[in-house]
């Protein structure tokens, strides 16, 4: 059987809620608070129809997930996944990737943060201010993450509430000021738009990954995650798809909104709902990006805990026992990245980086399902190797349609990942040889 490391220094403090929490946070960010317009823009009414058809297809992704995790209790997710079907290279540049996606997706959330901060302080985006303002975000989430992963559950529950409260109030509200005419379906957007839009959509929905990353710290890692990942995507699907629908049908002029949420709540709340929604939009980011924290910091973790990085970053917290030393490696690459980029730019790399793990886990459940030292899986898809060929095939898609731009970055930086692994391995074995060499 393939073994996994037991990882007795950290606690199984996260719950089944929890992680549906973890999971919540991690899709809903700042994506919805912007997207509505954009699709609307492109396709009208039958965006409706995309986003439907997005959830669907996120869902094939998180089914395979699913299985797959269901077959492990340690930390790591899609990299020890890899590890496990395709072997430590494979499962390096997976982790190397993740990671590189949860560093620029906090920086570029935090510098969205920072933008949607300065709604109530127009100081808040520029100069000194904004420094003072990343510097703090970074150091309490570092503290939150260190101080216990406990407290770092708590405070995504509370984040996850505090997101949900305004979405709920914008989605129960709305729906009584809908005007029918708003919808019409009777121009056919064309494919390639309608296939642009889903693929826009599709990162907002990304992000339920890292609810699986802390695995070596959930309790019954093997039965609650799979049941937790699939809770969150039906809940953010019905969410993104009512949201959407409150939008069409309360705002005449959304194709043109930057900020459709608070547009729609100011034209049927007034000035009060645009407040409650853009602090809705604050409470939604910081909660994403203490996800992001938790689970980016645990992917060093696991590949130092397998001999692939330096032993000293698998290093737990006496007291806390957390992965300290690897959330505050993860914290100062977040912090230095928000610094020196902007939003858009810092998602360069995140998308792609995204999408070829997830083509990794999908991959991983037809092999881990013929492996006959794999451990054994929990929840079991039905028609798996089919769903499995139809995520690599969605995953294919989304890949083609990306920017040549953004696919030589994100290889430079699959290249920088390949560079560390094998000088660290070099390095190790030339330590080895001379540790064996006899003192003459």
């Amino acid at each position: 059987m393939i073994k996994e490391t037991t990882e007795e220094a950290l606690v199984r403090d996260i719950g089944r809620w929890d992680l549906v929490a973890i999971a919540i946070n991690g899709i809903i960010g700042a994506g919805i608070f912007g997207l509505p317009s954009e699709v609307f823009n492109r396709i009208g009414s039958y965006s409706l129809i995309a986003f439907a058809v997005c959830a669907l297809v996120v869902t094939l992704i998180v089914l395979c997930f699913a299985e797959v995790g269901s077959r492990f209790s340690g930390t790591g997710g899609p990299y020890l996944y890899a590890r496990a079907a395709f072997g430590p290279v494979a499962a390096f540049e997976v982790g190397w990737l993740l990671w590189l996606a949860r560093v620029t997706a906090f920086a570029a959330n935090l510098n969205l943060f920072v933008s949607y901060l300065s709604f109530f302080w127009p100081a808040a985006g520029e100069g000194f201010s904004r420094g003072v303002i990343i510097l703090s975000v970074v150091a309490l989430l570092t503290l939150v993450n260190i101080a216990g992963v406990r407290d770092a559950a708590i405070v995504s529950n509370i984040f996850t509430v505090g997101k949900l409260i305004p979405i709920l109030l914008f989605v129960l509200v709305g729906l009584f000021f809908i005007d029918p005419q708003n919808y019409s379906f009777s121009v056919s957007p064309g494919f390639g738009d309608f296939s642009l839009s889903v693929l826009t959509l599709i990162y907002a929905f990304s992000g339920f990954e890292m609810a699986v990353i802390p695995a070596g710290e959930v309790r019954d890692p093997r039965r609650n995650m799979p049941r937790a990942i699939l809770t969150a995507i039906l809940v953010v699907a019905l969410l993104y798809i009512l949201i959407q629908i409150v939008c069409i049908g309360t705002l005449p002029e959304l194709a043109s909104s930057k900020r459709p949420l608070a547009d729609a709540g100011g034209a049927f709340l007034g000035a009060a709902g645009a407040t409650i929604i853009t602090l809705g939009a604050l409470v939604s980011i910081i909660g994403n990006l203490n996800v992001i924290l938790l689970a980016g910091s645990r992917l060093p973790f696991a590949m130092a805990e397998r001999g692939e990085l330096p032993r000293i970053i698998s290093n737990t917290h006496r007291r806390f026992r957390t992965p300290h030393v690897s959330i505050v490696i993860t914290a100062l690459a977040m912090g230095a990245l928000t610094f020196s980029s902007t939003f858009v730019r810092a998602l360069t790399i995140s998308a792609i980086a995204r999408l070829l793990a997830y083509c990794a886990t999908c991959a991983a459940l037809p092999v881990l399902r013929r492996k006959e030292n794999a451990p054994p899986a929990l929840f079991n898809v039905p028609g798996g190797v089919a769903v499995s060929v139809a995520s690599l095939a969605l995953a294919a898609w989304l890949l083609s349609n990306s920017k040549a731009g953004e696919a030589l970055v994100s290889a430079i930086a699959a290249s920088i990942g390949l560079l560390i692994y094998a000088a660290y391995r070099l390095g190790r074995r030339a330590t080895q040889r001379n540790a064996d060499r006899p003192i003459l």
